[in-house]
């Protein structure tokens, strides 16, 4: 048989995918002409913020920004939702590029202390004071005997030390200047909040950073403020934080520790059990890991991320409130009634209790549906952990 006329038809389709993958090759090329380009007008904008001491992010501006491109680009019939994805690459992208060096809010504060600063989330602080050229000076273990003299003169003092030693460094710290701004940045407030109203005179505030001390910095992240006294007195140092690029939620202590039982202590508690039963089951986790789908991964490497951290950090946030036991007793409970539920084949009741859940999210469940789905594609992207190591 002659095969000269598919060899033939063969080259030709070569010779076709070759010329449109040049094409292809110029095109992305220009892509990063342009986001060169780009990058450039950002870094002007940066500069210009920087100068007037504005926000490097400003939801109303990304939320327009993207809004306008999305109808252009599904105008031109290119995919929505292809563009909101590109877009908010090269912001994020942009927003950390302008971040070198933040603008300094108020040029009369100077001194910031950082108690705890060589820590993990004390090194994010005193990056962030540093790029906004603010002294910042460190008190450790080792200089907590000195720390009369190394705050003295101190405008700010933040205490950045884990959550079992906050409440008793606070209690050993020496009168402050009455100017000073005082404030705790761990994970509950009440109990930090009323030592720090005790031992200081002047300005009060409560903080919890709602991020690890992976996070690069501040930008579209939530910061808790839970205020504690002289509120005019430590506006600087919100509108710094703003300026940094957080997300500022103010709320009372009380509040702030009731919610943080569920979106911490249940959470970080139910991974635990989660992975310790894995560990005891001893499943292959290689193939648990090619067997999943996008979502599926996504869930187990948030339980391998809390399994890749400090295990202090996570004991002393479940174990320093017993009110948490009680809490937590409801959820076994429930866990119990399910499995019962399981046990006695009732379907019924399941789909009954799946939809009254259904109900108490409302629109917020079609909300996660939506968002999800950006998660999982971005995750499938990424070849999210294909592989155990």
């Amino acid at each position: 048989m002659n095969n000269n006329g598919a060899d033939s038809a063969k080259t030709d389709i070569t010779e076709q995918l070759q010329a449109y993958r040049g094409e292809i090759d110029a095109l992305d090329a220009q892509l990063v002409e342009l986001l060169a380009a780009r990058k450039k007008v950002t870094s002007a904008i940066g500069q210009v913020k920087r100068a007037h001491s504005m926000p490097i992010y400003v939801p109303e501006r990304e939320a327009e920004l993207i809004a306008k491109r999305r109808s252009q680009a599904e105008a031109a019939g290119v995919s929505g939702d292809l563009v909101e994805d590109v877009l908010r690459r090269m912001m994020r992208d942009s927003y950390y590029s302008q971040h070198a060096n933040y603008a300094k809010v108020d040029a009369s504060i100077n001194n910031i202390v950082v108690i705890g600063g060589g820590g993990a989330l004390g090194k994010v602080l005193v990056g962030l004071f540093q790029s906004s050229t603010y002294q910042v000076s460190v008190i450790e273990k080792e200089d907590w005997p000195n720390r009369k003299a190394l705050l003295k003169d101190a405008d700010a003092v933040i205490v950045a030390v884990p959550i079992n030693q906050t409440t008793q460094i606070i209690s050993e710290l020496p009168p402050l200047p009455e100017h000073c701004v005082l404030a705790d940045v761990t994970s509950v407030k009440l109990a930090p909040l009323d030592v720090m109203l005790k031992v200081h005179k002047g300005p009060v505030v409560g903080l919890h950073p709602m991020f690890g001390p992976d996070a690069p910095g501040m930008i579209k992240q939530v910061v808790v403020v839970c205020d504690g006294r002289r509120s005019d007195d430590y506006q600087w140092l919100i509108q710094q934080m703003l300026v940094w690029g957080a997300q500022i939620h103010q709320t009372l202590a009380s509040t702030h520790d009731e919610a943080m039982a569920f979106i911490q202590v249940m959470r970080h508690f139910s991974t635990f059990v989660y992975g310790q039963h894995l560990q005891q089951e001893n499943p292959n986790l290689s193939e648990l890991i090619a067997f999943s789908s996008p979502i599926y991964r996504l869930e187990l490497a948030m339980v391998g991320r809390l399994f890749a951290q400090a295990p202090t950090l996570y004991a002393d946030i479940i174990f320093n409130n017993v009110d948490n036991i009680a809490l937590l007793k409801r959820f076994h409970q429930r866990f119990g009634e399910a499995i019962e539920i399981l046990e006695s084949g009732d379907k019924a009741s399941f789909i009954e209790r799946f939809t009254e859940v259904e109900n108490w999210f409302g629109d917020y469940a079609k909300q996660c549906l939506r968002d999800s789905k950006q998660m999982l594609l971005k995750a499938d992207d990424g070849q999210l952990l294909r592989k155990a190591p």
